[in-house]
């Protein structure tokens, strides 16, 4: 115990954390310490000497009115005295005046060393575990590297990342993606939770349009120092995905900066996504025009939004030629759902040459009633 606080900087240096919480871990330490080996009910302080390098612990006792409630309170009471019974010690006191009685720990041989030595042990672990949930917190959704170290029985694949170890579930894998141990592999961090059990519990993913964003980000420099802006994306993951794009430079153009010379930019990241189809597309703040850009390769003839009776976008009526309805939905309806993803907005198809067709159609029968009946009346 003498000059505890010396060990303080080691501490802080060895695990990374600040000397002014291992100070506070410490003070925690000796108060459960003094709890477990004096009383469990009594109400301590730990205070720390600078002279002496060491942490004092000490019993406070508050001077309460003789009918405080806190009095009856078996669980409490020990924390509180009635004034007159410390008036008996003290003939000075007030209410709320607090009497310190202090404990040397020392005298309570090995058994509070022993104590002493698994709080501290314990309380130190909380920080770092703290400090690493807020640091990877703070990462939901950046991209991370790790090494695969296993591969459970549910094809759950566990990566070691710096300090710790994350999960990346079978569903967050891209289809058709196989690891084995010793593999380095990239993902964002999806989510961070903390377990009383089992601690710190990371969830990776490699089928967020995140990972789609961040991988864009690492290979593409205008998206990285934020010249292009990656305003919206969707994805269905190992298959296609699609990216709506604006550029913050006037002379730099986002889809060619973004797709690179020969496509090197988009296909490095697409190689990344076993093979995933990648759309880059320029964003209109236009509904219209954003819509019928995100449709491509069909070439729409018109889109109508309909909103509600808020004035909110409920759905966009697209018309387009029977022979680019095919294009518009996609192999198994990928197009569409990507648009619709993109876009937040159900998307109907109407094939405009029908409707045309219907026009003249209607249009011809009257031009004939019109005829029939002029030729009965002459």
């Amino acid at each position: 115990m003498e000059k505890i606080l010396d060990i303080v900087d080691a501490i802080a240096h060895e695990k990374g954390l600040k000397p002014e919480k291992v100070k506070e871990a410490l003070k925690t330490a000796f108060i459960q310490t003094a709890k477990r080996v004096i009383n469990q009910k009594f109400a301590f302080e730990a205070v720390i000497n600078n002279q002496t390098k060491t942490i004092d612990v000490i019993q406070t006792i508050t001077v309460v009115a003789d009918d405080d409630e806190r009095l009856q309170d078996e669980f409490i009471a020990p924390a509180y005295i009635s004034i007159t019974e410390a008036r008996e010690y003290d003939d000075q006191v007030e209410l709320d005046d607090q009497l310190q009685i202090p404990h040397d720990l020392e005298e309570y041989g090995r058994t509070a060393a022993s104590t002493l030595h698994r709080e501290i042990e314990y309380h130190i672990q909380r920080l770092i575990e703290d400090e690493i949930f807020n640091k990877y917190k703070a990462k939901i959704g950046t991209l991370v590297t790790g090494r695969v170290t296993r591969v459970d029985n549910n094809n759950a694949t566990y990566i070691d990342i710096d300090e710790v170890r994350a999960v990346l579930p079978m569903k967050n894998r891209i289809k058709g993606e196989v690891f084995k141990i010793g593999d380095h592999l990239k993902a964002v961090v999806r989510r961070v939770n903390m377990d009383k059990e089992n601690g710190i519990q990371i969830e990776l993913s490699r089928t967020s349009p995140k990972f789609l964003e961040e991988l864009l980000a690492l290979e593409v420099p205008e998206i990285a120092d934020g010249t292009v802006v990656v305003e919206k994306s969707a994805r269905i993951p190992g298959e296609r995905a699609k990216v709506a794009l604006i550029s913050m430079h006037p002379q730099v153009d986002a889809v060619g900066a973004t797709v690179g010379v020969k496509g090197v930019r988009i296909n490095a990241v697409s190689q990344e996504l076993i093979g995933e189809n990648i759309d880059c597309i320029e964003y209109s703040s236009i509904p219209e025009l954003f819509i019928s850009r995100i449709m491509s390769p069909a070439i729409i003839s018109s889109v109508e939004i309909v909103k509600d009776e808020n004035g909110e976008a409920q759905k966009a009526i697209v018309s387009l030629s029977s022979d680019q309805k095919s294009k518009a939905i996609g192999k198994n309806g990928i197009n569409i759902r990507l648009a619709s993803m993109l876009s937040g907005l159900n998307i109907e198809l109407v094939e405009s040459d029908k409707s045309e067709q219907d026009g003249s159609e209607s249009s011809s029968e009257q031009k004939e009633s019109v005829d029939a009946l002029a030729a009965l009346f002459s």
